[in-house]
């Protein structure tokens, strides 16, 4: 039950660069959005720690994997994260340790609880995180999407109960 229940929610990926992993998840969970006929409610976006790729599309790697899945990640963007988010969005969700090290610097404190670790909804995978497939090959990228979208069903889960109206007493 939630006693406040949002009219929207708004949840962000982050990663490193914004060009593998985050994307990815981005681009996953907006489909599973669309697909669940809530894209009116739940917005989706992603961004990087670091400004290494800011503008730039996702790896090609990521989106050759991503495509064969059935999602479509090329009109996604790189940008950084920034402190702002955390005013914006309901959940900022990040695929590993370093990567929640450097938002949390980010993060006022009365956002902290705001702030966690995408693989919190994982369902089926025991995994920490969600390893970079950066300087990996193919299995990395799948792997990724396998973690991606058993974390993202367990995200929708969580999401859809936020957006639950209050139940009278």
């Amino acid at each position: 039950m939630n006693p406040a229940a949002p009219t929207r929610y708004r949840v962000l990926f982050v990663c490193m660069g914004n060009i593998c992993r985050s994307p990815t998840a981005h681009g996953v969970f907006e489909a599973q959005v669309r697909k669940a006929g809530l894209s009116d409610r739940i917005e989706v976006d992603s961004a990087g720690t670091h400004s290494y790729h800011v503008g730039a599309p996702p790896d090609h790697r990521s989106q050759a994997h991503a495509i064969r899945r059935g999602y479509d990640l090329s009109t996604q963007r790189a940008r950084q994260l920034t402190a702002r988010d955390f005013d914006t969005f309901d959940l900022v969700l990040v695929m590993d340790w370093d990567n929640l090290a450097l938002a949390e610097t980010l993060c006022p404190p009365q956002h902290a609880k705001k702030l966690r670790r995408f693989a919190e909804f994982f369902q089926r995978h025991d995994s920490p995180v969600v390893p970079d497939p950066y300087q990996g090959g193919s299995a990395g990228f799948e792997h990724v999407l396998d973690l991606v979208e058993d974390g993202s069903a367990g995200l929708l889960a969580h999401v859809k109960r936020q957006l639950e109206p209050p139940r009278s007493a």
